[in-house]
């Protein structure tokens, strides 16, 4: 697994984009700037892993362009030791993100493709989650809840109850909402039965499906 100055380079030269595009949280770039996002994706598109650009990974899906992925982690505000829950590990990339945030992910896919690969991968490059398993993410992971923040990386046409109903009180979801394309949304627990929400613009994600595919 070759991580060598040319990929290290171009990783620096999309960190300054990212800046330029508006990400300004330190923390996430500087994140970002550690993982060899070229070893998540096909070989086949290695010389443009570092472009804005989502590219498709197994099982119909896709890795996110790196503005996504910056963008989504910054609206969930990291702090070191939150305990993060990640809906759509697809190729473990978003994971990584987290993981190198000095979070704890509980990360769930239920593609198990990618359940397999993203395990594989996520280990040998040591950005390994708190907790990884293949199930259906409408559901989220009750017996760990309830979690600082959520964040949903597949678009979903309506609001899972069972997603709101894991976070904390002052916690943050945040999912893209809609069908052919998606608002990117958050959502911050106030109280009990209260949230505060916030839409944040227009992306287009592959859709959030129930159940699982083996």
């Amino acid at each position: 697994m070759i991580d060598d100055f040319k990929h290290q380079g171009r990783r620096k030269q999309m960190i300054l984009l990212l800046e330029e595009l508006g990400i300004s949280d330190k923390n996430v770039l500087d994140a970002m700037n550690r993982i060899p996002r070229h070893l998540f994706i096909n070989s086949a598109f290695e010389e443009f892993a570092y472009q804005n650009t989502a590219f498709p990974i197994e099982a119909n899906q896709t890795i996110s362009q790196p503005f996504t992925v910056a963008f989504q982690t910054q609206l969930l505000a990291i702090k070191p030791n939150e305990k993060i829950l990640e809906i759509g590990t697809g190729s473990g990339y978003q994971t990584a993100v987290l993981v190198a945030l000095k979070s704890f992910v509980y990360t769930i896919e239920r593609q198990k493709s990618l359940f397999d690969s993203s395990r594989k991968i996520l280990t040998k490059l040591h950005f390994k989650p708190k907790y990884q398993t293949f199930g259906d993410g409408y559901q989220g992971l009750p017996p760990f809840a309830p979690f600082d923040k959520i964040l949903v990386t597949a678009g979903s046409e309506t609001i899972p109850d069972e997603l709101l109903n894991q976070l904390k009180i002052g916690g943050t979801l945040v999912i893209p909402i809609g069908n052919e394309s998606q608002i990117m949304t958050s959502f911050q627990r106030v109280s009990e039965k209260e949230f505060e929400k916030k839409e944040h613009g227009n992306y287009k994600f592959v859709p959030m499906l129930k159940d699982t595919n083996k």
